[in-house]
């Protein structure tokens, strides 16, 4: 086994329990994809060829009748919705992001405005949209969306997400229905989720993926949807695109993990995720102040997690500081810990390599123990959390 590049560069080995993070690299890159940008990068290519390729295999995937790769998912929601501004008009490209049309309004239902490390509204507020919220935080009503619509409205964007509100909103098939009756392009952004197909067949007219996250692909966006919304999406590489552009070995990697996905071994993986789970819940079962639930994806990706709920006075340490705790010393262990407040964090095993899942397991009971002899319980203010959250990026560099 070769020796872990991590180690030469001075980086931590973490091992990642967390999902399909950015923050932590995404995911584990396949080998088809690392074989393919191995086999491009020596020589030179004309993108917009290659990007032709990449449509076809994209509309394949998707069901779409066009596609191309971009830098991010974020990235094709800033260039799906600038076409929808600008249509093929290369002057209000160059424009951009000022314009000289009043139909540049995008709704979005107050519910989906999160954050996936930077927020979804500025991804439209990039490309010259003005951002129309719809609703309130926990209610989406047609009327809402229905009145929002005028004249003004270039596209209307809906966001899959764990991130987002899941109750008491506008489903995708009622969000499209209103906005098609109103002549109103739908943009999905599905970065995260398994199935290519389901939203544009639910409607909508472009779906963005991440191709790094469960493709196992490099850093990549995919843009699907509609050919003419496609095409005016990819005519912003002469505008703001230009700055979230793809290499030729990107695209490529893009394409083999896609071409990949339909030969994988989807139930062997989830057989492998699913002994980690039984194996962390094994760990945990019995220990004072500690549940462990093995619980379905909240968007219906076909996968589990396990949520662990600690409760101090029992355990004599907090959630958060239990997270704090796995992510220290030789073997630092990240948790997904977006609600930890809640007293709560998930461990997800999809980008685990042979062999961590024990690992991790150890590290969970020894943590555990050592919080139990404890005299004291290990209860760092939880404010602390967000007093300190962006000290590391604000430092940086040193």
């Amino acid at each position: 086994m070769s020796a872990d590049i991590r180690t030469t560069l001075g980086l931590r080995p973490v091992i990642n329990v967390s999902g399909t993070m950015t923050s932590l690299g995404a995911s584990i890159v396949v080998p088809e994809a690392i074989a393919a940008m191995a086999a491009i990068l020596p020589h030179f290519v004309e993108i917009n060829a290659l990007q032709r390729q990449a449509s076809a295999v994209i509309a394949r995937m998707t069901g779409g009748e066009a596609g191309f790769i971009t830098a991010s998912c974020s990235a094709g929601v800033s260039l799906a919705v600038a076409g929808t501004i600008t249509g093929p008009d290369l002057l209000a490209i160059e424009r951009l992001p000022e314009t000289n049309t009043e139909r540049n309004e995008v709704l979005l239902q107050m519910g989906h405005v999160v954050s996936y490390g930077a927020p979804v509204d500025q991804a439209i507020r990039i490309a010259g949209g003005k951002v129309v919220m719809i609703g309130q935080a926990t209610s989406t009503h047609r009327y809402h969306m229905q009145n929002a619509i005028t004249e003004r409205t270039a596209a209307a964007v809906y966001v899959v997400s764990h991130h987002v509100v899941d109750y008491g909103l506008l489903n995708l098939k009622e969000f499209v229905e209103i906005a098609h009756a109103r002549g109103v392009p739908v943009i999905v952004d599905a970065a995260s989720e398994y199935d290519l197909k389901i939203f544009l067949a639910q409607g909508a007219d472009i779906a963005l993926y991440s191709g790094h996250k469960f493709l196992g692909g490099p850093t990549s966006g995919i843009v699907a949807g509609r050919k003419d919304l496609v095409r005016n999406a990819f005519l912003q590489n002469m505008g703001i695109g230009r700055g979230m552009k793809v290499g030729k070995e990107s695209i490529y990697g893009a394409m083999a993990a896609l071409e990949a996905w339909e030969t994988r071994d989807h139930a062997g993986i989830r057989a492998r995720e699913t002994g980690a789970l039984v194996l962390w819940k094994e760990t945990l079962d019995g220990r004072p102040g500690v549940t462990a639930l093995i619980e379905p994806d909240p968007t219906d990706n076909p996968l589990d997690r396990m949520r662990v709920i600690i409760d101090p006075q029992e355990a004599h340490i907090t959630a958060w500081d239990l997270a704090a705790a796995l992510r220290s010393g030789d073997q630092p262990i990240i948790v997904r810990d977006h609600e930890v407040e809640r007293r709560y964090f998930y461990l997800d095993p999809c980008n685990l390599h042979p062999g961590q899942e024990h690992i991790v397991a150890t590290r969970l009971a020894e943590e555990l123990d050592k919080a139990r002899a404890s005299n004291e319980i290990i209860a760092t203010p939880i404010e602390d959390l967000s007093r300190h959250r962006f000290d590391g990026m604000l430092r940086w560099p040193d």
